[in-house]
């Protein structure tokens, strides 16, 4: 049977489990709707307060078709409530679900007061959705259905029943008290009722709750009415008083067992939201995988208190386990008579759980599960299990959930790896495809006119005067020392950016470095107004010269490059705290404000027109603030009022006292 809806742009598949030996199947076809669907997939399990008397066979199959449905790409969501259909109404409801996929036995309706079965309640309560019955493929005929009032345990504990007479005790004491002060029976049965109430709230399960009730009735009946100390009763109206007294104590006995349960199924899902969300927030903060793992670890270690086992994947290798103790201690590696490697191998390979307390390498010490998404095994985690005793299943889905937000969180920082490496390839690439379109349209000017120069040389030698004949030779030589400037910038800033050069440090004086850097500046210096002020005590500082004097060559053909003939360029040193402030300054048009935050990257040329037809590659301010983080120094650029700018670094002063 089947609710018919509009299909819906993205489906979200849900599947109920159970213990069922057919819920197998039916979560394989709930994975495989999912898939043909392209929706998402949820595996909904609603727990009961009867799941605590669930045996050791059903709570290993729900384990398994738990993990069954995580491998399918399923999230795993508990909830708890004695009302199952509505349980699942109220969620497909809030999660926005448009295909249910549940299981349906060979149990049906009987009778006409028997009440309406789980796949009947829901198609009467979800019509938004539809809903995909399928039938056992063998009828479950060797499992009970769970009654409406569990009674766990079966055999009430020494202290439950100790505690129970001794309450039932002192109701009949307090009883026999008010009957000499002449109280009524009501007073006396509310006390009794009191006794039940406080018998079912400290003891365990339904029976102590029920026996009090029954044995409140016999107590009154025998201890405080007439004839006393006798069953009989003289009244014609005690019977109805007992009847209805034994029915109050029940139901009052019933519900505080329930609402103890369900205040148990509520500090569950507490302490279940509360590891799964500190879990959360730390991750968010991991930024390698080795801090996911410690994380995991650690969240494991708060749930089963047992020493865990993690093996790495790196790539299609798994690495050696590391054990991480429960009691804080440094993560080791495993040691040679605790290692498994068939099991882990086999859980690697498969993605299935093995080990202890599974039908897989059951003499394993360790209970063993894959940390795995859909499309990648990130390695494989263990658990000491101790006495071959399995998780329950509220254990089983809090693990499930920690072993999926670990994969999860792997999967995110192995894609937020490749995405860096995509960008640092496209980066590469952009630059490269940025340096050649440069060359063959920056070089060419340059080229053509050494060429052109130099076929004039050739062919007309003879017919051209000593003026002319010396201005070409300059030319080419001014074309000739671009290209060479253009190509030591390129080969710098390779060695440097890739930890190639080792600085050669040594003791100079600012004063020296700055004027031999003067000597090799662009001829068309002469144009411009340049000045040096170095203060009168002069700055020792610890640096490789010629990176230095590099830095400031650039600074100041870059100063003159781009400001107008007879503009004044001052160069100056002073001393702050322990290390020198080297500026250029000038008096041009300046930068503006939007372009100064990318005046230092790689091939960045502004728009700016230059003095001449040259463009510059946009390497030189670069490769200075390179050489300059080189010396652990710093760069900055500001304005120089009223117009103008100023290009400034630091290096460090050297330790030797020029006094000395």
């Amino acid at each position: 049977m089947q609710n018919t809806i509009n299909r819906t742009a993205k489906d979200h598949i849900l599947v109920c489990l159970s213990s069922s030996p057919s819920n197998e199947r039916i979560v394989r076809i709930a994975g495989r709707m999912a898939q043909a669907f392209c929706g998402s997939f949820t595996a909904l399990y609603v727990q009961t307060p009867g799941d605590a008397a669930m045996n050791t066979e059903d709570t290993s199959r729900l384990q398994a078709n738990m993990h069954l449905a995580k491998q399918l790409g399923a999230e795993i969501v508990t909830t708890h409530g004695e009302d199952v259909p509505t349980q699942i109404a109220e969620y497909a409801r809030l999660s926005g679900v448009t295909q249910i996929v549940i299981g349906q036995s060979g149990i049906q309706c009987r009778h006409f007061f028997s009440k309406p079965i789980l796949t009947e309640r829901l198609i009467a309560l979800i019509t938004a959705a539809d809903i995909h019955i399928i039938p056992d493929a063998e009828d479950y005929r060797n499992s009970r259905r769970k009654p409406s009032i569990p009674i766990y345990p079966a055999f009430p504990a020494t202290r439950d029943l100790l505690l129970t007479a001794g309450i039932l005790t002192a109701a009949t004491i307090v009883g026999w008290f008010f009957l000499q002060l002449g109280f009524a029976n009501a007073n006396i049965i509310m006390v009794y009722l009191l006794g039940v109430l406080l018998t079912s709230a400290f003891t365990s399960g339904y029976t102590c709750g029920v026996l009090s009730a029954f044995l409140s009735v016999i107590l009154f009946n025998y201890f405080l009415t007439e004839p006393r100390l006798s069953l009989a009763a003289y009244g014609s109206k005690y019977p109805i008083t007992f009847v209805v007294m034994f029915t109050a104590a029940l139901l009052t006995s019933t519900l505080a067992a329930k609402l103890k349960a369900h205040a148990q199924l509520s500090a569950r899902d507490a302490y279940r939201a509360k590891l799964l969300f500190d879990m959360n927030r730390q991750l968010q903060k991991a930024e390698t995988p080795e801090e996911v793992y410690q994380m995991t670890a650690t969240q494991i270690q708060k749930l089963m208190q047992r020493d865990v086992l993690i093996c790495p994947a790196q790539g299609d290798t798994l690495l050696d386990g590391i054990v991480y103790p429960v009691d804080g201690s440094s993560p080791h590696s495993i040691s040679e008579d605790e290692q498994e490697p068939d099991v882990i191998h086999w859980v690697w390979q498969n993605r299935r759980r093995a080990g202890a307390t599974t039908e897989t390498f059951p003499k394993a010490k360790r209970l063993y599960f894959a940390i795995c998404t859909w499309q990648q095994v990130y390695g494989v985690i263990g658990i000491l299990i101790e006495k071959q005793t399995q998780p329950d299943a509220f254990t089983s889905s809090i693990l499930f959930s920690i072993l999926g937000e670990c994969a999860l969180t792997l999967e995110s920082l192995r894609n937020a790896d490749e995405k860096e490496k995509a960008a640092v390839l496209a980066k590469n690439e952009q630059l490269r495809a940025n340096l050649l379109r440069s060359i063959s349209h920056d070089l060419r000017t340059p080229l053509t006119s050494i060429s052109g120069n130099a076929d004039t040389l050739l062919h007309c030698y003879d017919v051209l005067d000593d003026q002319t004949r010396k201005q070409i030779f300059s030319d080419i030589y001014d074309d000739a020392q671009w290209l060479i400037g253009l190509v030591e910038n390129l080969l710098s800033i390779t060695k440097i950016a890739n930890g190639n050069v080792k600085l050669h440090l040594s003791d100079q004086v600012v004063d020296d470095i700055i004027s031999e850097a003067l000597r090799h500046i662009d001829r068309r210096s002469a144009e411009h107004h340049i000045t040096m002020n170095c203060g009168e005590i002069p700055l020792l500082v610890r640096v490789d010269a010629g990176l230095i004097m590099q830095v400031l060559i650039n600074l100041v053909n870059n100063a003159i490059k781009y400001t107008p003939a007879g503009s004044t360029i001052q160069i100056t040193a002073i001393q702050r705290g322990n290390v020198a402030e080297i500026c250029v300054s000038d008096n041009g048009t300046g930068i503006p404000n939007e372009l100064k935050e990318r005046v230092f990257e790689m091939f960045f040329t502004g728009s700016n027109p230059t003095s001449d037809s040259r463009r510059s590659l946009g390497l030189g301010l670069s490769l200075c603030q390179v050489i300059v983080h080189a010396h652990h120094g710093k760069m900055t650029l500001k304005d120089n009022l009223p117009h103008g700018c100023i290009f400034s670094f630091t290096v460090a002063l050297s330790e030797v006292n020029l006094n000395e």
